[in-house]
């Protein structure tokens, strides 16, 4: 019964999805203020949705914990002998349970907006939950008539599969699911965009609704890449970090687009500027988000990322990017000019700098995007090319250079105009640190042109962060200040981790017999013995290392050879040995003729800091839902007690009270 169930309740959900989008279209035909009574009905469609996704999916998380093999997914997918927690994470490690995940947290996001915020005109939230329940109906239909998750076996599986190895880690159950939540953020504020421009409602309460939305879709895709990154890091064995593959690519760009959306919709809602460029990053969000679920599960992509295989599915998807994509940005083509325009600011102020940020996030946007697409442009005619580091960090890095030096004075600056002379202090401590820093390491060595300068921002964005802090009182800087100053700290941390990272990298490959030390910077590793190893669904070759630091006690490290039996597939486990400054990494590789086993050891100074500093984002981005929610509460409450106020007055007989009498 439980993949019944739950397709019982997919079905039910795409039917509200239906009514959902029906009931809301309904809104926009509300004449001079009266509701349209046939729009009312559009809440509590969304909120029952909501609970038939959920339930749906967590009927399918019960058929991978008790390991139905009745269902085909499960049966192709998981395995009696794994462990409950790969069971688990292998609902969503798969192309029809991610896809649901996707639904689910897209329905669940619907079903809160709909059922909590009360603040939009109903004409516009009618026209936000139309337009998200018919982004909803698309995926409701791929699931239902493509990617049937609760698809039954004509005879139960004697035994299951297994899940692919390489997503057997913890890994699996942290970086797909905050991705995924991330990306439905987007539709959120996809949604909140489509509705305010059809009703001609772009204004800054709009904006106040949008922002918790896109700064919440922000934290979980800075979240979901940094613990992706530092998965692929130690899972893959390769040393790195980030490799620039299609479908890496395909999570970046999102959050490029969602960092320039987070900035424009926090000055419409500050400052009324910026009304245009918030609706169209709003649709540059989402797009991206599509993009990225195209090319994940399209099949065009060969990734260890990548779900699905089947053209179908993929000619289903990119249907489904047209026609969102393509309906939005035609209905931004003919709406646009009917925004009105917001404030004027001038160049040299904190919109202006904001604005130029957005633009050279916009750039490097395209760049990736260019070099992530072209090699499959390329493909269909029969041409194979490879785009890796040498196009995507030197083109990057001519707009993300700028962009830093920005993101160090624009804070600084003032709301609407502002004399960069004010600022003569600030900017010499900025350049001084920029320069001094550069200095300073090209007199230890000569070294690439990009971690020198990755050295040198670092120092002076990381000092620059707190200059917003210079001069207040600390006790009354509102927390979301605190948020955007860790932030921006955060990036100068992970900015100093990838210079140093590298700069600083020593490398050694070598085949050593047991007994056999090889030098690796200040660390002298040892190897003791190889011997077999047994796991609950693998068996290993596993290498005992001892690691002395600088002639001390040594440290036990143990890389693995893994084979898995189901899925056969064999996997390296790498093993990490995390210091303050650093990580040595060091994987086993295959045995040589004469009996010596392959090392390869790598020592990677403040390697952590980028991982770090994605956290201290992360972080910021919190604080500042927080300090934003925060004055959003308080705005409401003294509004109700305005408005009580009011009514006080006027019973008493003072007659209609203006807004102004509180």
């Amino acid at each position: 019964m439980i993949a019944e169930i739950g397709l019982a309740a997919l079905w039910l959900a795409a039917a509200l999805a239906v009514l959902q989008m029906v009931s809301g279209g309904f809104a926009l035909r509300s004449a001079d203020g009266a509701p349209n009574p046939l729009a009312i009905y559009a809440r509590p469609a969304a909120v029952v949705q909501a609970v038939l996704a959920v339930l749906a999916f967590l009927m399918l998380l019960w058929a991978f914990a008790i390991t139905d093999l009745s269902i085909k997914l499960v049966a192709t997918n998981s395995h009696s002998m794994k462990p409950l927690i790969y069971k688990l994470t292998g609902t969503w490690g798969n192309h029809e349970g991610s896809m649901l995940l996707w639904v689910g947290v897209l329905a669940a996001s619907g079903g809160l907006l709909a059922g909590f915020e009360k603040r939009l005109p109903e004409r516009t939230m009618g026209a936000t939950l139309a337009v998200q329940g018919f982004v909803a109906l698309g995926f409701y239909a791929f699931l239902l008539l493509s990617s049937n998750p609760f698809e039954r076996l004509p005879v139960p599986a004697a035994e299951g599969t297994g899940l692919n190895p390489l997503l057997q880690d913890i890994g699996l159950a942290i970086h797909p699911p905050t991705l995924y939540a991330g990306y439905v953020g987007l539709s959120v504020a996809f949604s909140l965009a489509m509705g305010a421009l059809l009703t001609r409602e772009v204004n800054p309460a709009f904006a106040r609704v949008m922002r918790p939305w896109v700064l919440g879709a922000w934290v979980l895709l800075t979240f979901g890449i940094t613990a992706g990154s530092y998965w692929a890091y130690y899972e893959l064995g390769w040393g790195g970090w980030w490799f620039w593959d299609p479908v890496e690519n395909a999570s970046l760009m999102p959050w490029l687009a969602a960092t320039a959306l987070m900035h424009s919709v926090s000055v419409l809602a500050a400052r009324d500027a910026l009304r245009t460029w918030t609706i169209m990053l709003g649709v540059l969000a989402f797009s991206m988000s599509m993009l990225g679920t195209f090319l994940v599960r399209s099949g065009v992509l060969t990734s260890v990322h990548a779900f699905a295989v089947d053209p179908e599915r993929g000619a289903f998807i990119l249907g489904l990017l047209g026609l969102y994509i393509g309906g939005a940005f035609a209905i931004f083509a003919l709406r646009a000019g009917a925004v009105a325009e917001g404030k004027r600011f001038s160049a040299t102020s904190r919109e202006g700098a904001l604005v130029f940020n957005n633009v050279m996030l916009s750039a490097i946007l395209a760049i990736v995007l260019l070099g992530t697409l072209y090699p499959l442009l390329t493909e269909a005619f029969d041409v194979r090319v490879s785009v890796g580091p040498p196009y995507f960090n030197p083109a990057s890095a001519i707009f993300a250079v700028p962009m830093f030096l920005v993101m160090a004075v624009g804070p600084l600056l003032r709301w609407k105009d502002d004399k960069p002379a004010r600022l003569q202090f600030e900017l010499a401590l900025i350049a001084a640190l920029l320069i001094g820093s550069i200095a300073l390491v090209s007199f230890f060595g000569q070294f690439a042109l990009l971690p020198l300068l990755g050295l040198g921002l670092a120092a002076a964005l990381g000092v620059a962060a707190f200059l917003p802090l210079r001069g207040r009182n600390i006790r009354r800087v509102p927390v979301a200040t605190w948020g955007m100053v860790l932030a921006h700290f955060g990036v100068a941390v992970s900015l100093f981790g990838m210079a140093c990272e590298s700069a600083f990298t020593q490398e050694r490959l070598a085949a050593v017999a047991p007994g056999g030390t090889e030098q690796v910077g200040d660390f002298a590793v040892t190897l003791e013995s190889v011997t077999p190893v047994a796991g609950p669904n693998w068996t290993a070759i596993e290498a005992r290392l001892a690691v002395s630091e600088n002639g001390g006690a040594p440290v036990i490290l143990t890389p693995q050879a893994r084979n898995f039996w189901s899925p056969p597939q064999s996997t390296s486990e790498s093993a990490l040995l995390t210091r303050w400054d650093g990580q040595l990494y060091a994987v086993l590789g295959q045995q040589a003729e004469d009996g010596r086993w392959q090392i390869r050891v790598w020592w990677k100074p403040f390697v952590t800091f980028i991982w770090y500093g994605g956290l201290l984002i992360a972080l910021g981005g919190i604080l500042s839902i927080a300090g934003r929610v925060r004055v959003d509460v308080r705005r409401r409450h003294a509004a109700a007690k305005g408005a009580e106020r009011r009514a006080d007055l006027e019973a008493l007989g003072a007659g209609p009270v203006p807004a102004a009498a509180e």
